[in-house]
């Protein structure tokens, strides 16, 4: 008896990758493109309407990027497998996307045969990386994140309470240049680009505790 086929959710901005990926696809028996979505949040709602086996999701995409995504994939909890197809392959790109609960994480360059059996592996619920990827995730491992100074630290508890830097700066005595730079660094550290990302992040880090007062 044959094995079902793999159904298939790709998500990209570009029609062209879109037209590609379709037609890579619709000549395996094993595999059915089901939809095609533009940016996250149609590939979210597509989704849910259509249940595919496995998401090829982009990760910069207008609106609703593919991390954003994935996120809320995961939040509704979708069954589909996200495999991320980009041609970024920066920590700020991967590790968001992995956190965010992506099952792997391929760049365009790869192969066609490549993808056809890391697609298959995805399917079965197992991890599948790019070399370049998996290379940068142990260094990840075996070289922790710049730790956050006590001062960072302090700010960032101030930021994570609503404070503005003026504000940060007229609670800790500094000038708020001097605040503006060290969020600047709380901001490399944690390889985010805002305050609400840097907040998030260093509570999933354990790095700043919830109140229940």
């Amino acid at each position: 008896m044959a094995e079902p086929r793999i159904r298939l959710l790709i998500a990209d901005d570009h029609p062209i990758v879109r037209d590609g990926l379709r037609g890579m696809f619709a000549g395996d028996p094993g595999f059915e493109v089901i939809g095609e979505a533009a940016d996250g949040a149609q590939a979210v709602e597509l989704a849910r309407a259509l249940r595919p086996d496995v998401i090829l999701m982009d990760l910069r995409m207008p609106g609703t990027d593919g991390v954003a995504a994935i996120k809320e994939l995961a939040r509704l909890g979708s069954p589909a497998r996200v495999l991320v197809l980009t041609t970024y392959d920066t920590d700020r790109d991967v590790m968001p996307a992995i956190e965010a609960g992506a099952t792997g994480y391929l760049l365009k360059d790869t192969g066609r045969d490549e993808l056809v059996r890391a697609v298959r592996t995805a399917a079965r619920g197992e991890a599948v990386l790019s070399p370049s990827v998996a290379t940068r995730l142990l260094g990840q491992v075996r070289t922790p994140a710049d730790p956050l100074s006590a001062r960072e630290l302090e700010i960032l508890r101030l930021i994570a309470d609503g404070a503005t830097n003026r504000e940060a700066a007229a609670r800790l005595f500094i000038s708020e240049a001097t605040v503006k730079s060290h969020v600047l660094h709380i901001y490399t550290k944690l390889g985010v680009n805002d305050r609400a990302a840097a907040v998030a992040t260093a509570f999933r880090r354990g790095l700043l505790a919830v109140d229940n007062d």
